[in-house]
């Protein structure tokens, strides 16, 4: 029998990522980086907008999350950076108290993250039902769009075919050829456009100024105190708490997506690097951005980490290098672009009729109830704890009522059985109490468990409640086919939640 043995070269080739070895793979993730960064561009400073900071802050914070989570992230191809919902948090802090502090925040978030990644709240993602995944990417698609409006109103007549032509653009170049990407195509088509023909439209220039250096680090301006820890300690907690939600939903979206798996725990880890590699660079901070993630892995089709770093690499050389070039894109061209996106990420097959006929009321009401909360409060993470409360809810609800008891008397009457089915937990321990018959003429009532499991405290103190009323009626009762969890929580608790019978 002969074993073939690997050279060296070939061990080599083996352990390098797909784009170094695969020119078709290089391609990809180059001009998606580069669609990405340009993309990134006029939402990092409409989000630095939203913080009240300087326009270049929300650009390095961009370049510092994108390049640092491509080398320390769990999630391969997703897109970090400066986001809307991170400046919605932490905005008041620098309102109130300065830029110091919001770098300090930034900082000490991600701190925050890399405790509560190292703690497994990652493991918290399994409890995020179906109907929550798919109204987050619904409403995603919804805040994207509707974060378009704005561009479109008041504002010149050539935008609108501008707008419609870069959509025909995206939608027919592909049928052509798929080596460039149709949103890159559609950028440089209206930017030359527009340049040429002099049309007079709304630019990314007219958004703020873009930065002519690199960002240099250097230390919060702060006074380094127990007040300053306490006034920046809960906008840190909320920006930590939201960033990872957005960064985990957004992880397990392309894990669907691309069928591939990631870690979560990685994930959540490298978002703290990035916010504290970012907060001593003077940045905002972020997490993963949604729409440009769907831009690079849905649209564009990368699949690696270079793309990652690509899009904050290339954000940083157009910004400086190429400054006066992407000023003057039409803001037209990227409105499309997020239009195509936002069409693209939205669940059409969730909202069809054949789909609405056949899933459960309780399915349908999460999803609309996760969708109405993002909507409204312009917050994935609220509409995505709200979302999951509910199911819970609908779900004990349910099993609740899969609770039963069955009476069965004894022939010679001296004793009955009732025989309980089901989960017994607070929603439905309650509810058998009042299905025992306590007027019986048996002097022994016999409880079968063995087709049921005690969950909770709750009915513990049922079942001894039940105990309670019939021995204030002068008969014994004896419970009986407990399973092991079950014999353990009530040995324990029984007699002990009320002070005893």
């Amino acid at each position: 029998m002969s074993t073939s043995v690997l050279s060296p070269a070939a061990r080599l080739r083996g352990l390098r990522p797909d784009w170094l070895h695969d020119p078709k793979v290089w391609r990809t993730e180059v001009l998606a980086g580069l669609v990405v960064a340009l993309a990134l561009i006029p939402e990092a400073i409409s989000f630095s907008i939203i913080a009240g900071v300087d326009p270049a802050i929300g650009l390095f914070a961009s370049f510092t999350m994108a390049v640092t989570i491509s080398v320390v992230g769990g999630r391969r191809a997703m897109i970090s950076a400066a986001t809307g919902a991170v400046a919605l948090v932490i905005a008041p802090l620098n309102r109130e108290h300065g830029f110091g502090y919001l770098v300090a925040a930034v900082i000490l978030a991600g701190v925050f993250q890399i405790v509560l990644g190292a703690l497994g709240v990652a493991k918290l993602m399994r409890f995020v039902p179906r109907s929550v995944m798919v109204g987050f990417v619904n409403s995603l698609a919804v805040l994207i769009f509707m974060a378009q409006v704005p561009e479109m109103h008041d504002v010149p007549w050539p935008v609108y075919p501008l707008i419609v032509g870069g959509l025909a653009l995206m939608v027919f170049f592909p049928k052509v050829t798929r080596v460039v990407p149709a949103p890159l195509v559609s950028i440089v088509v209206l930017t030359v456009i527009t340049v040429a023909a002099g049309i007079a439209v709304p630019t990314v220039g007219d958004k703020g100024d873009l930065p002519s250096s690199l960002p240099v680090p250097g230390l919060p301006d702060v006074p380094f105190t127990m007040d300053t820890l306490t006034t920046i300690a809960p906008y840190a907690l909320a920006m930590a708490l939201v960033g990872l939600m957005e960064s985990l939903m957004t992880a397990k979206l392309v894990d669907d997506i691309t069928d591939t798996h990631s870690s979560k725990t990685r994930e959540s880890v490298g978002q703290g690097i990035a916010n504290i590699v970012t907060g001593f660079f003077g940045g905002m901070g972020g997490c993963a951005m949604i729409g440009q993630t769907m831009i690079n892995v849905k649209v564009s089709g990368a699949r690696t980490r270079l793309s990652t770093f690509l899009a904050g690499s290339f954000l940083m050389v157009l910004c400086i290098v190429f400054g006066p070039v992407v000023s003057d894109i039409p803001m037209a061209a990227l409105v499309a672009v997020m239009v195509m996106v936002s069409f693209a990420t939205f669940d059409w097959h969730s909202v069809a009729p054949g789909t609405l006929k056949r899933m459960p009321a309780g399915e349908i009401a999460v999803m609309a109830v996760t969708v109405a909360c993002v909507v409204a409060t312009d917050n994935l993470a609220i509409g995505v704890v709200v979302g999951s409360v509910t199911a819970m809810v609908i779900f004990a609800r349910r099993v609740a009522h899969l609770a039963d008891v069955t009476a069965v008397t004894a022939p010679d009457g001296g004793s009955a059985v009732y025989t309980v089915t089901g989960e017994l937990f607070f929603a439905s321990s309650n509810d058998i109490v009042g299905r025992f018959d306590y007027a019986t003429e048996a002097d022994r009532i016999v409880i079968d468990l063995t087709a049921a499991h005690i969950w909770d405290a709750s009915s513990v103190a049922a079942l001894d409640a039940i105990e309670t009323k019939y021995a204030q009626r002068g008969k014994t009762v004896e419970i009986i086919g407990l399973n092991e969890p079950s014999a353990r929580i009530h040995a324990r608790l029984s007699g002990e939640l009320t002070g005893g019978h």
